[in-house]
């Protein structure tokens, strides 16, 4: 009856770590007792890293640096005037009342929720938050969105200010940040090594919005 080789059994994560660590101790204690070969110090550096490797074939993570940092604030800010918030209570109003002879309770809570917000944003100035642009991704004070969630962006102006916006792959699928005066074609730059430059075509929903801002506009433009 001839001898069969049988594969060994594979061996768990710790198993396979105490492994390579005896076999790195084993290799440093061998080069302590006999003098170790004439090798160059490129040779050298490398023969140290694969000692210090447990994990061979499996890239180490990158180093996380800043390549540009600024402090802006949150969210682009109009101070409106009295006209604005008259309107906006008007509309409630009136969408309520139908709503109220419709017997739709539940909408009307949040038509009211919703001209609160307005009302909010609209009399709440934004504070400034920390931007980051690192080798990671872009990071918003202790918010991180990393580069692989990330899909086009573009530049655009609102309320006489200029924005950055980029699409995300989470909720709410873009992020819009503010940036100091002469910025622009210096994260151009940068950006565009990453990702690409096209404004998406607008969606149903903002040409909608669109046409309702012509349509029905909530201040008075001097």
């Amino acid at each position: 009856m001839s001898d069969q080789t049988q594969p060994a059994p594979p061996v768990s994560s710790a198993e396979y770590l105490k492994l390579l660590r005896e076999k790195r101790n084993q290799r440093r204690n061998a080069g302590t007792e006999e003098a170790p070969p004439q090798t160059t110090p490129k040779q050298a550096t490398k023969d140290q890293e694969k000692d210090d490797d447990l994990f061979p074939g499996i890239p180490k993570p990158r180093e996380k640096k800043t390549i540009v940092s600024w402090r802006a604030p949150s969210r682009p800010f109009k101070k409106r005037d009295r006209h604005y918030y008259t309107t906006v209570a008007a509309i409630v109003f009136l969408i309520s009342l139908i709503l109220f002879f419709a017997g739709q309770f539940l909408p009307i809570a949040v038509v009211i929720s919703v001209g609160f917000l307005a009302y909010v944003l609209s009399s709440v100035p934004p504070h400034n938050v920390k931007i980051e642009i690192t080798t990671y991704g872009i990071e918003i004070e202790d918010l991180l969105y990393y580069w692989e969630e990330m899909g086009r962006f573009w530049l655009e102006e609102k309320y006489d200010q200029e924005l950055l916006t980029i699409e995300v792959m989470r909720f709410p699928g873009r992020i819009i940040l503010m940036f100091e005066e002469g910025k622009k074609e210096e994260l151009r730059e940068i950006l565009s090594e990453v990702l690409l430059e096209e404004k998406p075509a607008e969606t149903f929903y903002d040409k909608a919005a669109k046409w309702l801002q012509d349509k029905i506009p909530l201040e008075i433009n001097s």
